[in-house]
């Protein structure tokens, strides 16, 4: 999937949500533990009841690989089922890879052959070699980290460089956009740096955005799209918890379609006003 079609699937579904599947045994209801394979039942029932109202899905890795090989068994099965939509979805591996040379090329064969991911996140604190073994797979993608929300965000990511008078993350920006494209290359901002967006956007004026943070975390979703959106739409703005974890009960399911569904029709008016 290339930028003009994942906007035509924005345009289409009238929805640039993002769903992360941090799917954490501690917080499934109790009636699918019973079940062979709570996580991936789980997953099928939250990606059931929101598949129309979504563009993407990100399963977080770490939330798989703790389970060890159960938990690997159960991301294989996900991604699998999340293949059956084709190129009604777009797939995010929340995997944060950064190696190099033979590490990253192996990397990417494991998500993006294997796995068959379309895309995965990626630091880039080791350089060119870290990031662009992933750029070599057509119409897959490399979404590198630049701005996070985390309060540790301030140790390393807004240091000045002595010589370039740029912030660590806009020398990211700026570095990592010329090694790709606009097809093959998006970058993670977190929703509560929604204000520094516009800097951002100088930078990065047409790359996708992809912003987690919207929602639990405390992320503005008017805010993002004030000042993120571009003329191809260029965000993917993701939700975990507040809709995985909307209901407890047998009706989990129905109780994450609600809060995706206001989410989606909160983006569709933003299309409406940005677009029409």
């Amino acid at each position: 999937m290339n930028s003009k079609q994942l906007t035509q699937l924005i345009l289409k579904k009238k929805s640039f949500l993002c769903i992360g599947l941090d799917t954490d045994m501690d917080r499934i209801p109790s009636h699918l533990l019973k079940t062979d394979d709570p996580i991936f039942e789980f997953n099928k029932l939250i990606i059931d009841s929101t598949h129309d109202l979504a563009v993407a899905y990100k399963p977080n890795i770490a939330f798989y690989e703790c389970l060890g090989s159960n938990g690997w068994r159960s991301l294989e099965k996900t991604i699998k089922y999340l293949n059956t939509f084709g190129d009604q979805l777009f797939t995010i591996a929340d995997a944060k890879r950064g190696d190099i040379g033979n590490t990253s090329k192996k990397y990417a064969e494991a998500f993006f052959t294997n796995l068959g991911f379309d895309s995965i996140t990626l630091a880039p604190y080791m350089g060119e070699d870290s990031i662009v073994p992933f750029l070599n797979y057509p119409n897959k993608w490399a979404i590198v980290l630049a701005l996070t929300s985390n309060q540790g965000a301030y140790d390393f990511q807004y240091a000045e460089s002595v010589y370039e008078k740029n912030r660590l993350f806009e020398s990211i920006l700026k570095t990592v956009s010329k090694w790709g494209t606009e097809d093959n290359l998006m970058f993670v901002v977190g929703a509560t740096k929604a204000e520094m967006l516009t800097q951002i956007r100088d930078i990065i004026p047409h790359h996708f955005i992809l912003v987690p943070g919207v929602g639990a975390q405390g992320g503005s979703l008017q805010e993002v799209a004030e000042f993120g959106l571009n003329k191809n739409v260029g965000l993917l703005i993701n939700s975990s918890r507040g809709i995985l974890y909307a209901g407890q009960g047998k009706d989990f399911a129905k109780k994450a379609r609600a809060e995706a569904k206001t989410l989606q029709l909160e983006m569709e008016k933003i299309l409406i006003r940005q677009f029409s």
